[in-house]
């Protein structure tokens, strides 16, 4: 959940000036809950949301002001390795991170590079894009010749991107021309605009589509109304079976001293409309540390699910993303 640079104040306002005390946060939460995971503790995990960004070669325009100084340093693969230490992540997908527009095909070549490594988890990546802008066409043609890209996105809930942004003609030819190569779209939008995505989606059933951070519903909204459409919407998207839902990044919109109890609705709502075969566990780090570290939210997601069987647990943390995006 990368704040763009047109949305970036709107974005870490509504996480709340608590969210940057992260080095305190192991010590205000419970351990209990993860007590309830060691059953599947040892179990495989492919974090298909991972952010990295090295600020000694990539220009982050969102990078600006007080207001997102805890996220200005460099977090690289180093970095996620300590971050995830014993929780038996073998396998990460990156996620683009809203990189300069004339770094995109750097940064693409900075992930395919980590991919072919192999001296980290890294299989897959799902890169920046433009899509309607006249050189996306050439641009993704050329970088999906990669058996490493597997996917592209752009933010769609900046303030400069108003409702009904990713139904633009030309936005919708370039995401079926994802579909014919083999690409998929991840939809990272507003809560209340996820029935604009179906609408994308219907359009494009060739592409398969990817609803980043449960439809980015905000477990703290007391508004009833707000909750319904985004259900709603949710409910409509997975009637279409090209599309699929990352458990993500809602953590940010939690309270400082959040409980799994405060997620779980979201995440239940999800899992049950999507189904055991749809969803994904998505670790969204380092964003994910304005409110937890990469450890609780694991915790945290295992203690919801600890009672759904663990078959079921297994597709959410591995299986379902290994045969998504075919890694």
């Amino acid at each position: 959940m990368i704040p763009s640079a047109a949305n970036r104040r709107q974005f870490l306002q509504s996480v709340g000036a608590a969210a940057f005390v992260g080095a305190t946060l192991p010590a205000s939460l419970p351990d209990a809950f993860a007590k309830d995971a060691a059953v599947t503790d040892s179990m495989p995990i492919i974090d298909t949301h991972q952010h990295l960004w090295d600020t000694t070669k990539f220009k982050l325009p969102w990078h600006k002001g007080d207001d997102t100084k805890p996220l200005q340093r460099s977090f690289v693969m180093s970095d996620y390795l300590e971050a995830t230490k014993g929780l038996n992540v073998v396998k990460t997908v990156y996620m683009e991170v809203d990189v300069a527009p004339e770094q995109q095909v750097q940064e693409a070549d900075y992930v395919i590079d980590l991919c072919q490594r192999g001296d980290n988890p890294m299989k897959a990546a799902v890169i920046s894009g433009r899509p309607g802008t006249p050189g996306f066409e050439p641009y993704i043609r050329k970088l999906a010749q990669s058996k490493f890209i597997k996917g592209v996105r752009q933010v769609l809930h900046g303030e400069t991107d108003p409702p009904g942004f990713c139904l633009q003609p030309k936005f919708v030819e370039s995401i079926q021309l994802l579909g014919e190569l083999g690409l998929s779209f991840d939809l990272c939008l507003r809560s209340g605009e996820v029935l604009d995505a179906v609408k994308l989606v219907d359009q494009c059933p060739k592409t398969r589509f990817v609803i980043d951070h449960c439809g980015n519903m905000s477990v703290t909204s007391t508004d009833p109304a707000a909750r319904s459409l985004w259900l709603k919407g949710m409910r409509a998207m997975a009637e279409r079976k090209n599309t699929v839902c990352k458990v993500s990044g809602i953590i940010v919109t939690a309270n400082a001293n959040w409980r799994p109890d405060d997620l779980a609705p979201n995440i239940n709502d999800t899992i049950n409309t999507f189904g055991d075969d749809r969803v994904m566990f998505a670790g969204d780090w380092p964003v994910c540390t304005l409110k937890a570290s990469f450890t609780q939210w694991v915790s945290a997601l295992k203690h919801i699910v600890k009672d759904r069987p663990v078959a079921f647990q297994k597709k959410l943390f591995h299986d379902n993303a290994a045969k998504f995006y075919g890694i």
